[in-house]
């Protein structure tokens, strides 16, 4: 039977675990680690430094953002993953093509990411890219909301055929804003019927299978006063309308945009009371203590359904499968010819 886990996803400060974090993953209310750039060297000290942090809570979510093009903290002893935009390229002449390259996308993410310890990377993007948020550009698959669906899902089933879950992001769109919630605070004045037409739609459409979702820090002001990840009407939308029943993780409540949910405690609370599962506190030690002490006694057992339970694959053996050299090679090469 799957056991509650605490409710805040913390980062580390290095490549290795050490010794006073070690305490810190100790307390009930940490639930998962996020691994960043300064975290990673390679595939193999990847892999030990998730045996280290299960060394210690076995329980524990690890995560990781490897979606793929400028957003990929892991590269060495891994695929080069291109952007979404990339996998996407072409698909007007050859949808199907596009289609299968997409699953084999997930599929392959999927399994290195499974080989070096980790449960899930914060993937797919399902933004739309209307051209106005920098932040997002060819993170997205498309300008259109059908071909996100389509792309986003044929990702899905790729991490779902390497027993990975999917968790997509930033509901419900954050591609029609030019500000970046990274560092200011974006609002959207578009009425919700827009909305729903245009960057709601991926997440409408695949919610079913979605296993997480992860809200944007944007104002939709026609609707909330509240950034998405702070909003009850948000996510009761996305639970009751859209009949989601994943877990919802916090955007990082160290960015810029979260500050007006109050101080890192109160923005923990203000996200945990609208209707997430899990906080992210990253990049401020201090912050993530303090929303630790703030949300003493919560826990739920949604994000702990997101734990890998296959046997792993082993990053030695990926080779020696005809599919991941297949995938690897077309790969690789796009991600090269785009580099040049």
């Amino acid at each position: 039977m799957t056991q509650p886990i605490g409710p805040v996803m913390l980062d580390l400060e290095g490549p290795r675990l050490s010794r006073e974090e070690g305490d810190m993953l100790k307390r009930p209310e940490v639930g998962g680690v996020i691994l960043f750039s300064r975290n990673v060297e390679d595939a193999a000290q990847v892999q030990a430094l998730c045996a280290a942090i299960r060394r210690v809570r076995p329980d524990l979510l690890l995560a990781i953002d490897q979606e793929g093009g400028r957003v990929q903290r892991l590269r060495d002893g891994v695929t080069r993953l291109p952007s979404m935009a990339q996998l996407a390229a072409g698909y007007d002449d050859d949808p199907q093509a596009v289609l299968q390259q997409c699953q084999d996308a997930g599929w392959l993410l999927g399994m290195e990411m499974a080989a070096c310890g980790l449960d899930l990377s914060f993937a797919p993007v399902l933004d739309i890219d209307d051209g106005d948020s920098a932040v997002i550009g060819d993170r997205s698959f498309s300008a259109d909301p059908q071909t996100v669906s389509l792309l986003g899902g044929a990702f899905i089933s790729g991490l779902h055929d390497a027993g990975m879950v999917a968790v997509g992001k930033h509901f419900p769109g954050h591609g029609g804003v030019v500000a970046d919630s990274h560092h200011e605070l974006p609002v959207d004045p578009r009425p919700l019927a827009a909305l729903r037409e245009h960057d709601m739609r991926p997440f409408a459409e695949l919610a079913s299978r979605l296993d997480g979702i992860m809200p944007s820090h944007v104002i939709y002001s026609a609707f909330d006063d509240k950034p998405a990840g702070f909003s009850r009407s948000w996510l009761g939308l996305l639970r009751e309308e859209l009949g989601f029943k994943g877990a919802i993780f916090s955007d990082d409540l160290s960015m810029a945009a979260a500050r007006v949910a109050g101080s890192p405690g109160q923005a923990a609370l203000a996200a945990l009371d609208a209707g997430c599962d899990m906080v992210l506190v990253c990049n401020d030690r201090a912050a993530a203590l303090e929303a630790l002490d703030a949300s003493a006694g919560r826990a739920s057992k949604r994000q702990a359904k997101l734990r890998y339970r296959r046997a792993r694959p082993s990053l030695d053996a990926l080779p020696a499968l005809s599919r991941w050299r297949r995938v690897h090679a077309r790969l690789e090469a796009l991600s090269g010819n785009n580099e040049s």
